[in-house]
């Protein structure tokens, strides 16, 4: 077994098909003075093909997975339009007197090599793109066809050193069980793609591997753990084969229960809103049963493009999202970048601690002219159904207010200009910062709701980065400090009167309902995959067994005491059919 990085989740069970290094080797080809034009027409005319080809690709991913997936492809778009990139190149064929083909290998390779540079895992994911578009933009100067995959129909598991969007987007989901990397890692671009297409991958094996995957090995992928199986032993395919097979028709099982009211056996009421992204997911959401969004997260509106969406375009994605609703609640965050999530198109100031810096709502409030025009569009995008805001990692009421001026703004331009938009929509915030939770009764004051982020609450209260390995032990959602936290969260907004709800990957753990019970939380935000199992376990808790466990977790010195007695519950509701 080979322990890498699991990327997308799924098992998949199948033959390899490994796809050869796309890799050039130009020979030093020198040109005439005399040919200098007819050298940048030929990169010129080669660019021209390029955009063509991945704008072509983008209206194709446009019907696959959407609009949000296929905007990859704008920012690379955007690598064929910088300046800087270009004039790299054209630099090379004036002064060297190289063929354009030669410039444009030498350019992607000294960016490529830049990048990889950088202590930053996102820009090292550029480089790939980099690489994408310019093996693309060489492949028109060469006049030569793209490596191929499979056309038969039998389903392979794709193993490539590197995927990039560009050979993702020609692949047919249906053939593809699964895809193994050896290099590249859950925030690329790929990856993204991955999950949109419902595809299990897995990340980073090289290094791992005894010997090379060659066409026609067996593996066994599970997208979920990162493990990788070589021609694997017949009981282990046996056991993998039922786990797919038992993930399968429990998620089919779980489908009739669409309908039925989110309802616990005593009669308490649990809304289960969805955790989005795009529009696509959306409908992934409302298939699942999604009694609404409790989180749009809009900083993938902003991404993976080469400009700040204008407020027409942000308006046209809120109006579709809130149709689409049609009533249910749409709670859009406002943006939210910095830390993880960076702009090709905007340099971020360079920080030693990127989460603890310029980011979320203290980038907006920076930047009032980007945030009204966000707002302004979510005004607009009001009109047309249930529409509320919400502010991220807020640590203070000044920046409340500051936020609801600038809110306060938007709305009377729009009333001046006599733009449609609904005034008055309730504005809340993320409580994900210790800071808020210490002064929550004061925060009460100055909101209409409180939804508690608590993959960063986690995070900060316990001074722990789980993305990194060597403490990410430590990373646990069940700390008594955790417990203690939520439930002060949630007394002070009972007391003004205010509701909460709950989103981050704790709200979709199974484990944690009692919590969520027992404290009286009025909604989950919850990714679409999660909402039925969680609706299964509800519907056999009742609500007043879990203010009693909760009161226990209270007591509870230890997260392994608090886990334990989670676990137990929960065992012991699932086993009595019915509650």
């Amino acid at each position: 077994m080979i322990q890498a990085l699991g990327a997308s989740n799924g098992i998949a069970i199948g033959k390899a098909f490994v796809l050869p290094n796309w890799e050039w080797e130009l020979p030093e080809k020198k040109i005439d003075v005399a040919d200098l034009a007819k050298e940048f027409e030929r990169l010129y005319e080669g660019v021209r093909r390029s955009k063509s080809e991945i704008a072509r690709m983008k209206s194709e991913l446009d019907e696959a997975v959407g609009v949000q997936e296929s905007s990859i492809f704008d920012a690379h778009i955007a690598i064929l339009e910088d300046p800087v990139f270009m004039n790299e190149i054209q630099g090379i064929i004036q002064r060297q007197y190289k063929a354009a083909e030669v410039a444009v290998k030498e350019a992607i390779d000294h960016f490529v090599t830049m990048f990889d540079l950088l202590d930053d895992e996102y820009m090292k994911e550029r480089a790939v793109d980099i690489k994408d578009v310019g093996n693309r933009l060489l492949k028109h100067l060469l006049g030569v066809p793209e490596i191929s995959l499979p056309e038969d129909t039998q389903p392979f598991v794709l193993v490539v050193r590197e995927l990039s969007p560009s050979q993702l987007i020609h692949l047919r989901p249906e053939l593809v069980l699964g895809i193994v990397t050896m290099v590249g890692s859950p925030t690329s671009h790929a990856a993204i793609m991955a999950r949109a297409f419902g595809i299990p991958l897995v990340m980073g094996a090289e290094g791992k591997l005894e010997a090379p995957i060659a066409t026609g090995d067996l593996l066994i992928v599970d997208g979920g753990t990162g493990q990788l199986f070589l021609d694997p032993d017949p009981s282990t395919i046996e056991v993998y084969a039922g786990r797919r097979s038992r993930h399968l028709e429990q998620r089919e099982k779980l489908r009739s229960l669409i309908a039925v009211p989110s309802l616990t056996p005593d009669g308490f009421t649990l809304q289960l809103a969805s955790n989005i992204s795009s529009i696509k997911e959306l409908e992934a959401s409302l298939d699942c049963g999604a009694e609404g969004v409790g989180l749009f997260r809009t900083e993938f509106l902003y991404m993976d493009r080469n400009h700040f969406p204008s407020e027409e375009e942000q308006f046209e994605v809120y109006r579709a999202a809130a149709e689409k609703l049609q009533g249910k609640p749409l709670i859009i965050r406002t943006l939210d970048i910095g830390g993880d999530k960076q702009l090709d198109y905007y340099e971020m100031p360079a920080e030693d601690n990127p989460f603890l810096g310029y980011r979320a709502i203290r980038f907006s409030l920076d930047r009032k002219d980007l945030f009204k025009t966000q707002l302004r569009a979510i005004l607009r995008a009001a009109a047309y159904g249930d529409v509320q805001v919400m502010y991220p990692l807020i640590a203070s009421v000044e920046e409340v207010r500051e936020a609801n001026a600038v809110l306060d703004q938007a709305r009377r331009e729009l009333e001046e200009q006599g733009i449609p938009h609904r005034s008055g929509i309730p504005a809340g915030i993320m409580i994900e910062v210790p800071a808020a939770v210490a002064i929550a009764d004061l925060l009460a004051e100055e909101v209409a709701f409180f939804s508690i982020g608590t993959n960063d609450l986690i995070q900060f209260t316990l001074a722990v980065d789980r993305m990194n390995e060597k403490i990410s032990h430590l990373y646990e959602p069940f700390h008594p400090a955790v417990i203690r936290m939520l439930a002060n969260v949630v007394e002070a907004a009972k007391r003004r009167g205010i509701p909460v709800s709950v989103c981050g990957e704790l709200a979709g753990d199974v484990l944690a309902l009692p919590i969520w019970l027992g404290l009286g939380i009025e909604e989950l935000s919850l990714s679409a995959q999660a909402i039925l199992p969680v609706k299964e376990c509800m519907l056999r808790t009742r609500s007043t067994d879990c203010r009693s466990v909760l009161e226990e977790m209270l007591r509870c010195r230890t997260a392994a005491d608090i886990r334990r007695l989670a676990e137990n519950f929960h065992a012991s509701a699932m086993s009595c059919a019915g509650g």
